[in-house]
């Protein structure tokens, strides 16, 4: 058994130049690991605490040296002498501790911090990838990647309400093959923007972020790059939305006030997705379709698309257990998005995953727009089994960590690696047949 023999915490940086958490775990064994903590920018409002120092004259109130401190103090004397191998009873011991529904009183940056490092170093003790060590060792499935090639909303200084548009290279044969087809489409839609007298300079997530005439034209746009790519549309690489519409929904309506200005009840909301979908039909995904606390839009875009599209719910479940049960009881979405630091520790993300699979909901692994280089992500999705994740464009270093960590677990697979690629659709091309 390797215990717990020391916890440290550092405040580094993300990709958007704001403070977080790398934690530091060392085991009797002498086996180091460390975890870096991401960070959302729209976040929804039933997610774990990230804890922040509020003190204006540091990094403008978002430091974390009080979560550092947390790490170093109460929580590595709890923990010290802890088995490193139980994830599970670690995990409950740290939200004990906290003592919170939400762990705001120690901040989930710092209980995730603990709870990924300590998964990180039980695999390297074990002499586990990762991926192998989150508990799947026949773990050999690489997800489909969603790639967010153009952003709107709080990603992007720009004309377009909408927050992400992506792709994912579903046709391809392999995941390096897919991930060449998402390269070229990608610089395919840097020529189709400069052609068009557009910006090439990219958003949060490495996507680009162009003053678009509507919140259509991005559709119009990414599909002109798949063909100029030599990629069929729909076929080879498919489009997946994801409009974070909690970001402009206010007083039970939906307002578009960076494009023309127009106002939608949830009822219209709907009617235009499903519009949307009628004549964009390689859109096989659409993420927060309608807001967290429109229940009533979330039932009716679930009856409306849900046989013909994954409708993922991000905001309204926030990767709890006990909100997704709540969810699936609703009847609403087909699929959640999964994201570590919503919830704050490795076993309760588990826990989430599994109920997905147990009441036939996908899941969908997921970043965050404050990133770090930690790829722990790539091997989580590949343990999950779920074969799918989004984690940013093919540019900027903290996505393409993630997308090369997968190419090495490729490698390291060999023949036993398989891509989900179309796989993980086969349920909406069926219904679309």
């Amino acid at each position: 058994m390797s215990e717990i023999a020391k916890l440290e915490a550092l405040e580094i940086l993300d990709s958007r130049g704001n403070p977080t958490l790398a934690v530091t775990v060392t085991l009797s064994s002498g086996v180091k690991a460390t975890a870096k903590v991401p960070s959302g920018a729209s976040t929804g409002k039933r997610e774990a605490v990230e804890l922040r120092d509020g003190d204006p004259a540091r990094y403008g109130g978002k430091g974390v040296l009080k979560a550092k401190s947390h790490v170093e103090t109460e929580i590595q004397n709890h923990l010290r002498g802890f088995d490193a191998n139980g994830q599970a009873t670690l995990d409950k011991a740290l939200c004990a501790l906290d003592g919170t529904p939400n762990k705001a009183r120690l901040g989930a940056n710092a209980i995730l911090g603990v709870s990924l490092a300590v998964a990180r170093a039980s695999a390297a003790d074990r002499g586990l990838p990762l991926y192998a060590g989150f508990g799947n060792p026949s773990a050999n499935l690489i997800p489909a990647p969603w790639f967010n090639v153009l952003n709107g909303g709080r990603h992007a200084d720009n004309s377009v309400d909408f927050q992400e548009f992506m792709i994912s290279p579903v046709g391809a044969p392999s995941y390096s093959e897919g991930l060449r087809a998402a390269a070229e489409t990608f610089h395919a839609l840097k020529s189709v923007l400069h052609k068009k007298g557009y910006s090439t300079a990219v958003g949060d997530e490495g996507g680009f972020a162009p003053q678009a005439k509507s919140n259509e034209e991005p559709i119009e746009l990414i599909l002109e790059a798949i063909r100029k790519a030599g990629y069929r549309p729909g076929k080879d690489v498919v489009l997946v939305l994801d409009p974070a519409t909690s970001e402009f929904f206010e007083d039970g309506e939906y307002i578009f006030a960076k494009s023309d200005k127009s106002r939608r009840s949830p009822a219209q909301m709907v009617e235009l997705w499903e519009n949307l979908l009628g004549k964009y039909p390689e859109i096989w995904a659409l993420e927060d379709g309608v807001a967290e606390d429109d229940l009533f839009g979330w039932k009716q875009l679930t009856n409306t698309l849900g046989d013909r599209i994954q409708l993922i719910g991000d905001d309204n479940f926030v990767t709890n257990p006990e909100l997704f049960r709540q969810g699936i009881k609703d009847g609403i979405a087909n699929a959640i998005l999964i994201k570590l630091n919503q919830i704050g520790t490795v076993t309760e993300t588990f826990e989430c995953i599994e109920l997905a699979r147990k009441n036939g909901y996908g899941a969908v692994i997921s970043h965050r727009s404050g990133e770090t280089d930690d790829t722990s992500i790539a091997d989580l999705a590949v343990a999950a089994g779920m074969g799918q994740i989004k984690t940013g464009s093919t540019s900027r270093g903290e996505r393409i960590a993630k997308y090369n960590r997968f190419l090495e677990i490729e490698k390291e697979l060999g023949p036993k690696a398989r891509y989900a690629g179309a796989g993980v659709y086969d349920r909406w091309q069926a219904v679309k047949a």
